[in-house]
């Protein structure tokens, strides 16, 4: 089996992708596919209601926290957003840590005035900037948590009292977090949660209803609190896979025992980067993603030659972002530790070989 380090549309638990597979011959007690069920059956309801309340309990959402599962990506989440929750004469803050970030803050741009209070693209998006001053009147900050890119992840949440807005979509179940300080949480389900085709949502109702603007019907977070997710017909396979993969997270001990096991990966590999003559890694080690391990070949020339090599050892998946090059291994929640351990061999190998 190969081991898939693809950043996104992303490795899926085993056990959920044999659960997939026999839901789309037969779910329903009908035996109608998944894929042709009406959105509004019984079978579909359930899944709905258990997806929404394994998000609640597995970060220990406030009952003020409302989830949702929409489509339109993270993208999409840009500017609707701000739409919901900047007034048009008001501040919103940013944190500008790379590719992601930087498309967030063009389209806030039209709704507001948007504050870029620190970054790190000056040294090309190689650490979290740690240091920064907010208005007065500023109405919330903006981070993304990990950036899938540039392989660097916040390790906490910024140091500030300001409501939060945070794009998870690279690292959302991967570890506890304070969901109370967050208004909005949003997250690209293709990363760390299920399929591409729904974009998990988690609003804070007390935060809507405070800006001047029309939203339209689509966009409106209030109008899908409303119709729990299903005002227009939702996502129902990617929906269904999150849910169980949702499930195996729960199985699994929850976040905290995530958190254990992602850090276990993420010290095996970044130790064999640091140990190894042939390896560097590419950003500052305090900001390491546990998500996304960037680095590269000290001698570029033999980008090609490794990723031959790595493939011999069954690892598919490690071509860095076109953007910056180098090697990117995507270590999400379902990536074994066998996985990592066959990318370590074949580190360790190729160095034996030309080292």
């Amino acid at each position: 089996m190969k081991h898939n380090f693809y950043a996104g549309p992303a490795i899926l638990p085993q056990k959920v992708l044999r659960q997939a597979a026999k839901a789309i011959d037969s779910f329903d007690p009908n035996n109608l596919s998944l894929l042709e069920i009406s959105h509004r059956s019984k079978e579909f309801v359930a899944v709905m209601d258990e997806a929404t309340q394994l998000v609640s309990e597995l970060l220990n959402l406030k009952p003020s926290q409302k989830v949702l599962f929409l489509t339109g990506g993270a993208s999409t989440q840009f500017f609707m957003s701000c739409m919901n929750l900047l007034p048009s004469d008001g501040t919103v803050a940013y944190i500008n840590t790379g590719s992601w970030s930087k498309k967030a803050i063009k389209e806030a741009a039209a709704f507001g005035n948007v504050d870029v209070v620190a970054s790190s693209e000056q040294s090309n998006f190689d650490h979290i900037p740690k240091d920064f001053e907010i208005q007065p009147g500023t109405r919330y900050l903006h981070y993304t948590s990990n950036n899938t890119i540039f392989g660097t992840q916040f390790q906490s949440p910024p140091d500030t009292d300001l409501p939060l807005v945070c794009d998870m979509s690279s690292d959302i179940f991967s570890k506890p977090i304070d969901a109370s300080r967050h208004i909005l949480i949003y997250a690209g389900a293709q990363k760390n949660m299920g399929p591409a085709g729904t974009t998990l949502v988690i609003v804070d109702e007390d935060a809507l209803g405070k800006v001047d603007r029309h939203i339209p019907t689509m966009l409106d977070y209030r109008t899908h609190i409303k119709k729990d997710s299903m005002f227009n017909t939702p996502p129902v396979f990617p929906i269904y896979v999150s849910m169980l993969t949702l499930r195996w997270v729960k199985e699994q001990g929850g976040v905290r025992a995530m958190e254990k096991r992602n850090e276990e990966k993420a010290q095996l590999l970044y130790s064999e980067i640091d140990r190894n003559s042939l390896f560097e890694g590419n950003v500052a080690r305090e900001d390491r993603s546990r998500m996304n391990v960037t680095y590269k070949l000290k001698d570029d020339s033999l980008m090609d030659a490794f990723l031959d090599h790595a493939d011999t050892y069954d690892c598919v998946g490690l071509k860095g972002h076109r953007s910056v090059g180098g090697i990117r291994a995507s270590i999400y929640n379902a990536m074994e530790m066998e996985g990592v351990r066959a990318l370590v061999d074949a580190m360790k190998s190729f160095e034996e070989k030309h080292g």
